[in-house]
């Protein structure tokens, strides 16, 4: 049985990030730098757990329903 919280803290790479969202490599790096993806460096390369990702999606869609509510 494959323990579902451990997904939820999966380490992925910026070539996974763009992949899952379905955007360029370019901008994905463009977010994390510009601070609106949370992200962590190790070494030269920038990492993100899947939960903040998807905290920041969330926040995407709050933000989209209250613009649309305006």
């Amino acid at each position: 049985m494959i323990d579902e919280s451990h997904k939820t803290d999966e380490i992925m790479t910026i070539t996974e990030v763009a992949e899952y969202l379905k955007i360029s490599e370019v901008t994905t790096y463009k977010l994390v730098q510009e601070g609106k993806i949370p992200a962590f460096k190790i070494g030269r390369h920038w990492r993100i757990k899947k939960s903040d990702l998807t905290e920041f999606i969330e926040t995407l869609k709050r933000s989209e329903k209250i613009s649309s509510e305006s």
